[in-house]
């Protein structure tokens, strides 16, 4: 998810964070069980509560919380059922039905249905909904010809067989079908509630309805504050403790830790000399993410079109200065666009983001850049390199951007970046139009597998907004979500050899992995916290005493 744009975002990632989201969580009010009731901050806005829109981890934690599917992610991505009661797999992978849980409510007291998960899914991978993360239905019966307008929303691969028994039809088997299940892109949606809205569906609190622990109230769409209140129509209420969750967004991190030493928050995102000083205290937590962040370069710009260009912007970059000075918040060095820890060779053990690492794409070599810089240019008849830097207008993203345009200047007196610092909402929507040069974007894998990122540069793809392009890229990456799909080995060694030729190309350069530093009220209890998918679970959230 977007992390910016970062699942993210951030998804996900958001997947604060260079571009994009931080999460704290501010002033208890009370610690009674009845009346529970807590301050939580955002570093950036939503920017919808459209199910079928939502690509970015704000909207996306939002989401997950006040909406719920078939499972709900427990801790280590574990799988629980929730509006599924039982679910049966047919033994060649293809046929998968699950039965309804009845009782189950949306918040205007409508009956949840297996008719909702229907009408959800064919909206979203419908392309007049122009949806960017229906690609994740790939693999459903028909979505592919669906999504390339070949075929009618209607024959998606989903049916209901009255109100509470769900049949799914694949075109082939998907290793991680039950993860995808539990992210909030497949949840349900209430049609009446979708057609009374119309347009502004999903666009405030008041435009939608709620089946999860908890209903959004107060977000009028731009506003920067707003509450998660107890849903009492939520199946599981009775073990819904938090009855208020206040929300409100707060860019600058000293503010937000001065915030929390006056005792006026809960938690804090901390970074820099923050970390040095509050990291042996016992409220601190290091949330390690799988996310990555990374330069998108616009391949429409002429200078972005030629690879030398490219490579000698990802070697002018001290990585290692960026996550230990810049950053200080735990983040990490990455060597390619999969994050480290994500998942293991079935065979060897091995991890991924080591296995397909590509030395040359994410290493500083200034004289070796500088070389590249001078050929790139001469083959596109120019003498400088000029563009724009866009980023998130978060501390972060300020910090990253001034970062960056220092080092790739040294490139060169005839290089120039002007950096741009903008809100989250309009990173996403000038990413998504194409209008930048190049772009700080992060990406939060929204499941526990390296296709969660290496699809997102398939040549198309709503993510893919630097416009890269490889026919031997696509070929892997659709080999191994068909041929190979049942063949592990096979299928790992073609996303690895995939993410070589990406990183080889420097489609994306890649910057970091992000990791958060946070202080949390030690009294603060049963957050369920995923490194990939929707990362912040809230269903479970308790103070005590």
């Amino acid at each position: 998810m977007n992390f910016m744009k970062v699942k993210s975002v951030v998804k996900l990632s958001a997947v604060a964070l260079a571009s994009t989201f931080v999460l704290a969580a501010c002033g208890a009010k009370s610690s009674s069980a009845k009346k529970q009731s807590v301050n939580f901050m955002e570093s950036a806005e939503i920017s919808t509560m459209d199910t079928s829109k939502a690509d970015d981890v704000v909207s996306m934690t939002q989401l997950s919380n006040t909406e719920e599917g078939l499972y709900r992610l427990g801790k280590n991505s574990s799988v629980h059922n929730a509006l599924a009661t039982s679910t049966k797999e047919s033994k060649d992978g293809k046929t998968w039905t699950f039965t309804i849980r009845k009782g189950a409510k949306w918040s205007n007291g409508d009956k949840v249905t297996a008719k909702d998960f229907v009408y959800s899914w064919q909206r979203t991978v419908n392309p007049k909904t122009a949806s960017e993360y229906a690609y994740l239905f790939s693999g459903v019966k028909n979505a592919d010809q669906i999504m390339a307008g070949k075929v009618n929303y209607k024959k998606l691969g989903i049916k209901a067989d009255g109100n509470y028994k769900l049949t799914v039809t694949l075109d082939r088997p998907i290793p991680y079908f039950k993860l995808l299940m539990g992210f909030s892109v497949f949840f349900p949606q209430d049609q009446k509630a979708v057609e009374k809205y119309g347009s502004k569906y999903g666009t405030a609190s008041n435009k939608l309805v709620y089946n999860g622990p908890y209903k959004q109230v107060g977000w009028k769409g731009t506003n920067l504050s707003w509450k998660l209140v107890k849903n009492p129509e939520y199946w599981n209420k009775k073990n819904v403790k938090m009855n208020t969750i206040k929300y409100q967004v707060v860019k600058d991190s000293s503010t937000a830790l001065n915030l929390y030493n006056s005792k006026k928050l809960d938690v804090t995102t901390i970074s820099g000399t923050q970390v040095a000083q509050y990291k042996n205290n016992k409220a601190y937590v290091l949330r390690k993410e799988a996310s990555t962040f990374y330069l998108q370069l616009n391949e429409k710009r002429k200078i972005f079109k030629n690879k030398k260009i490219r490579q000698a912007i990802s070697m002018s970059i001290d990585r290692s200065q960026l996550t230990g000075k810049v950053l200080a918040d735990g983040s990490q060095n990455v060597s390619g666009l999969v994050s480290n820890g994500l998942a293991k060779n079935p065979s060897t053990g091995e991890d991924f983001a080591k296995e397909s690492a590509v030395k040359s794409a994410s290493t500083q070599n200034l004289t070796e850049a500088k070389k590249l810089l001078k050929e790139g240019l001469k083959e596109e008849g120019l003498t400088s390199l000029k563009f724009t830097l866009m980023a998130d207008d978060t501390t972060a993203g300020k910090a990253t951007n001034e970062f960056l345009q220092s080092q790739i200047e040294k490139l060169g007196s005839n290089v120039k970046v002007t950096v741009q610092n903008i809100p989250f909402k309009t990173r996403l929507t000038d990413s998504s139009n194409g209008k930048f040069d190049a772009v700080v974007s992060g990406w939060g894998a929204d499941f526990s597998d390296p296709i969660s990122f290496l699809q997102l540069f398939v040549t198309g793809n709503a993510q893919n907004n630097g416009g890269y392009s490889s026919k031997e890229y696509d070929a892997l990456i659709k080999k191994s979500n068909t041929t190979d799909a049942t063949h592990p080995q096979k299928r790992w060694n073609d996303m690895v050899k995939a993410e070589k030729i990406l990183m080889n190309d420097q489609g994306i350069v890649p910057l970091y992995q992000q990791a958060t530093s946070q202080l949390w009220n030690t009294k603060l209890k049963g957050v369920v916290y995923n490194t990939a998918g929707n990362e912040y679970d809230y269903s479970k959230l308790n103070l005590t005493k």
